[in-house]
């Protein structure tokens, strides 16, 4: 069978650069290899360009992305368990040999205009090796673009695999280096199982690991979402959350003066405040603006943000900040900081408590009561400086700080594709295996 769905049109009709996923099968298929090649489609696609998932199976509805399926390319079916059957037993039958040729001349089209090429596995596993010959036919003439083969698993160092593999032809093809291929593995491991395969030095072979879909995971609304990129909050570090209304008794000044010695410090850091001015005291507007002043004084500047302010709509009218969005912002933060000078009991301590974030506040008694020992807390009349070196220091002894600092700036799938995919797929890289440049 032979299907292909959807365009390649941008939502202005334009075409768009063109790339391919290929693999034995494609998403919603479960498994590293397609949960991976769901997130590229899904990261290529949003960076504006048109992806065709190249495989024996799948199903995909994400806009800019198209499905070239041809049942021959899986890694199960009729003639090809018949095929790979003979091939175990180490005979290459003229059904192999016309396999090829009918993948070859089917490919031609389904890459046509393709501008670079993921391929998974293919050259590395034998779960279909008429695949991966016509894919090196194509090669060998010339007829493939940029070709990356992203390398999960290696069937000649596999005990499981070996017995089904032979010296020469076709089975060579996953133990030898193809000429001016660009090779990918996911991890320093596979690298250096990779290089001593194919006798590259491990500097030839790109790391690209796998990564984490922050939204999916964490259950983040769209709102939430929109705020991140808006406000750019996976740069915070650290990324701090005080969930109140604006008003004198929560002492923000305090807060405010705290991330700007941080920032002073060298930090990174953000504050988060998510309510409005307060509804019932017409003083908590001049409030406000005593703060925002402050805010510039104080060097915080854009490392304090109201989403009062922020988060509006088009017309410049506050938005609500809902229940499932705090409960996000306490999911994203990296530390409650809450100044209160007074509270009757201290709800915020509770949910970061949920969160199992760090909880930074005044001591007073309520927020004693409620956050105990898992508390870090201040004078209401200490220095900022000091408090904020205090925060500082327990951050930095916290190895699950370091930890999601790390993921929401280099493991996320939109982290991974900016810093190492998209320069892979347009340009090369020095020392990349090229054995005819």
């Amino acid at each position: 069978m032979l299907y292909r769905s959807g365009n390649s049109y941008d939502a202005q009709g334009d075409w768009m650069s063109c790339f391919a996923i290929l693999h034995y099968a494609g998403p919603p298929y479960v498994g590293g290899v397609e949960i991976t090649m769901a997130a590229h489609a899904r990261v290529l696609a949003h960076a504006g360009h048109s992806v065709r998932i190249v495989a024996g199976k799948g199903a995909m509805s994400t806009p800019n992305v198209t499905l070239w399926l041809h049942e021959a390319l899986g890694s199960r079916g009729a003639r090809v368990e018949i095929i790979a059957k003979e091939l175990a037993a180490g005979t290459v039958s003229p059904a192999f040999h016309e396999l090829v040729t009918e993948l070859t001349d089917w490919l031609v089209e389904a890459l046509d205009g393709v501008a670079a090429v993921m391929v998974h596995n293919v050259l590395s596993l034998h779960k279909n090796l008429a695949f991966t010959a016509a894919l090196q036919r194509l090669h060998q003439a010339g007829r493939l673009p940029r070709l990356l083969a992203w390398c999960h698993d290696f069937a000649w160092l596999d005990p499981l695999y070996t017995p089904e593999l032979h010296p020469g032809y076709p089975w060579d093809l996953l133990r030898e280096p193809w000429p001016h291929a660009h090779y990918v593995v996911v991890s320093e491991d596979r690298r250096g199982m990779l290089a001593g395969l194919l006798g590259l030095d491990p500097s030839q072979i790109r790391v690209v690991t796998p990564g984490v879909d922050l939204a999916a995971f964490l259950k983040l609304e769209a709102e939430t979402v929109e705020l991140i990129a808006q406000l750019d909050l996976l740069a915070a570090a650290p990324l701090l959350l005080l969930p109140a209304r604006i008003t004198r008794r929560k002492n923000i000044e305090l807060a405010i003066a705290i991330v700007g010695d941080l920032r002073q410090q060298g930090y990174a850091a953000r504050l988060v405040v998510t309510g409005p001015p307060g509804p019932h005291n017409p003083a908590n507007a001049a409030y406000l603006s005593e703060l925002l002043a402050l805010r510039e004084r104080s060097g915080a500047a854009e490392g304090v943000i109201f989403l009062y302010e922020r988060f509006t709509t088009a017309d410049g009218q506050p938005r609500p900040v809902t229940d499932a969005m705090l409960a996000d912002l306490f999911r994203l933060a990296d530390g409650l900081l809450f100044p209160s000078r007074y509270e009757g009991f201290g709800i915020p301590a509770l949910e970061a408590g949920l969160s199992g974030i760090p909880i930074f506040c005044s001591d007073i008694a309520p927020l004693r009561a409620t956050a105990g020992t898992a508390g870090n807390y201040f004078a209401l009349d200490e220095a900022p400086a000091t408090i904020a070196t205090r925060i500082a220091a327990t951050l930095a002894n916290d190895p699950r700080y370091a930890l999601r600092r790390r993921v929401r700036t280099s493991y996320t799938w939109e982290a991974i594709y900016h810093q190492t995919i998209a320069p892979l797929l347009v340009g090369k890289r020095e020392n990349e295996y090229d054995a005819n440049p």
